[in-house]
């Protein structure tokens, strides 16, 4: 079993800044997809950021320039720096990471407890 465990969130005004981190732990051999969504109350989750085991990253379009997503494979662990945040970037921000407990299995879908992020105007 795979356990995820996020941090960062909290209350920021426009324009500042907040890093959020997930760290994965647990049966785990290999890592593949890792990704941040979020959700706000009547809408559906949505992805914000993704990076792939090849170092590939993605982003939403109202998040690009402003976010960035890395990942420190060592440790299992993912990291949402953003930046000059806006009012509408409130949300439950949830991590999302693609584990496989051995190098030959397949990877299943692994879900944060999400982490509250507030941007006053």
């Amino acid at each position: 079993q795979v356990q995820l465990v996020e941090s960062g969130g909290g209350l920021v005004q426009a324009g500042g800044s907040l890093r959020l981190s997930c760290a994965a732990s647990g049966s785990i051999s290999r890592v593949d997809a890792m990704a941040w969504y979020r959700q706000t109350p009547g809408k559906e989750r949505e992805l914000v950021a993704n990076s792939g085991i090849d170092g590939h990253t993605d982003y939403a379009d109202p998040v690009k320039g402003r976010f960035t997503i890395s990942r420190d494979n060592a440790k299992h662990t993912v990291y949402l720096q953003m930046n000059s945040l806006k009012p509408e970037d409130t949300a439950v921000y949830y991590c999302y990471v693609a584990a496989a407990p051995y190098f030959w299995s397949r990877s299943e879908n692994y879900w944060g407890q999400g982490t509250r992020v507030t941007v006053s105007s």
